[in-house]
């Protein structure tokens, strides 16, 4: 089968990216939202970027919407979700926005390294990283929706 561009509506890329934001907004006007993400993302200003990935739940927070739930995965080590609660903390006072990672499956430890290799870097590396991960997760989202 082939990726056949199409318009998605705004509740439709609402629930691929995790809320009505401006870019949520601004890719429903779009005819291949998704193909064309990069190409708004370019266009957004900062307050929009960081109210892009605050929309996203954090890693191991309790109250997710089933997709997420799905995607995150159920348990992790207490210490490991002790750890992922505290770091993601940090995290966001750091850079004043969301931790997005596209989990895939990978379990909470491995989540772990990864956020505390990310606490090293740039803000602007990680603003530009976090939303390449949101749009990651969107599109695996819009794929896993065709099959």
């Amino acid at each position: 089968m082939h990726d056949v561009p199409r318009q998605l509506t705004l509740e439709e890329l609402g629930e691929l990216f995790e809320g009505q934001t401006r870019l949520v907004e601004l890719l429903a006007e779009r005819a291949d939202p998704l193909g064309e993400v990069d190409e708004v993302i370019a266009q957004l200003d900062e307050r929009d970027k960081v109210q892009a990935l605050n929309a996203h739940p954090a890693i191991g927070a309790r109250h997710l919407s089933e997709r997420s739930a799905s995607e995150q995965g159920a348990g992790g080590h207490p210490a490991v979700l002790t750890e992922l609660s505290y770091l993601n903390q940090v995290y966001e006072e750091k850079f004043g926005f969301r931790f997005v990672v596209f989990v895939d499956g990978r379990p909470k430890s491995e989540i772990l390294e990864v956020l505390q290799q990310r606490l090293e870097r740039t803000r602007e590396e990680e603003l530009e990283t976090g939303l390449r991960e949101l749009v990651e997760i969107a599109r695996d989202r819009a794929r896993a929706r065709e099959r």
